[in-house]
Order: structure tokens, then sequence, then C-alpha cells
């Protein structure tokens, strides 16, 4: 069992590592938060999490594995970060965070013809209680804007 303190090895470099994750764009997965939530974000988060470990009644405790530790904490961070960003759209980056963003590239939807395309706005949109994102785009050789929107998973 791993052992939830806030000074055990093992709940440091899960923590580290975690962050070292989500802050840093690796490959494919750009990081979602903003750098002026960053700090807060590192210590409301820690707090929250070991609060949560610590109201764990023994026999959770028990049955706690790492992959369970590690979804915890990510969804506290994710949690809190929506708190503490000031914008709708930093929100959808933190709810959706591999998801296209403002200032992006779409390259070009060969059925539509439309080319490359910048995403100029973006929103969330519920549609007979199904969550869709709504992108506006622009065309990078026209100027043309169009839009486009996608159902969002639950």
């Amino acid at each position: 069992m791993i052992e939830l303190n806030p000074v055990s090895i093992e709940s440091s470099e899960l923590i580290e590592e975690t962050f070292k994750f989500w802050f840093n764009d690796n490959d494919h997965i750009r990081t979602p938060f903003p750098e002026y939530i960053r700090h807060d974000l590192q210590e409301k988060s820690v707090a929250k999490f070991f609060e949560w470990a610590s109201n764990l009644d023994p026999k959770a405790k028990d049955e706690v594995n790492e992959e369970i530790i590690a979804e915890k904490f990510e969804e506290i961070i994710f949690e809190i970060a929506t708190q503490l960003v000031m914008t709708e759209d930093e929100k959808l980056t933190i709810e959706y965070p591999f998801l296209p963003r403002l200032g992006d590239v779409i390259f070009e939807d060969v059925e539509n013809k439309t080319g490359e395309s910048t995403v100029v706005d973006r929103s969330k949109v519920n549609k007979d209680d199904n969550p869709f994102m709504k992108l506006k785009l622009e065309k990078i050789e026209s100027k043309e804007l169009w839009e486009t929107k996608f159902q969002l998973p639950k």
C-alpha cells in the first residue's frame, strides 16, 4: 500500500511527476494550465489531496491503489484549476484539454474543401441535453469565417 502523507517519498514523487507532466507540453498533449495559476494550483490541490487521503476510512485505505490515487489527484487538480482561471475559454481548455484551442490551425477538410483555418472562437453549447463544442474558424487564404460543431463526451 502507498503511504499517503505529505512527507512520504511516494506521495511527493506522485505529486512531482503529475505536475511535471501536466505543466509541460508532452508530444501530442499540451498543458491546459495557464502559468498564472500554477503556484496556487499546486498549493491548493496538494492540500485538498491530503485532506481527501486523511479522511479515507481504514478499510478504503487498504483498497486504494496507485491508479486510484493518481486519478483522484488529477481530478482534484482539474477541479481546482477550473476555479482559478479567469475566462470561460480557459475553463474549456481545462475541461477538454485535448480539443482545439483558440489560435489552433485546423487542416484541410477535403470533403468540404475548407483548406487551412484558424480557430477564432469556441464555445460549449447544449442541444437535447448533449454537450457540443462550437468552433468559429477563419480560412487562412480567404479570411472567410465558417463554423462547425461536434459532440463532446459527457
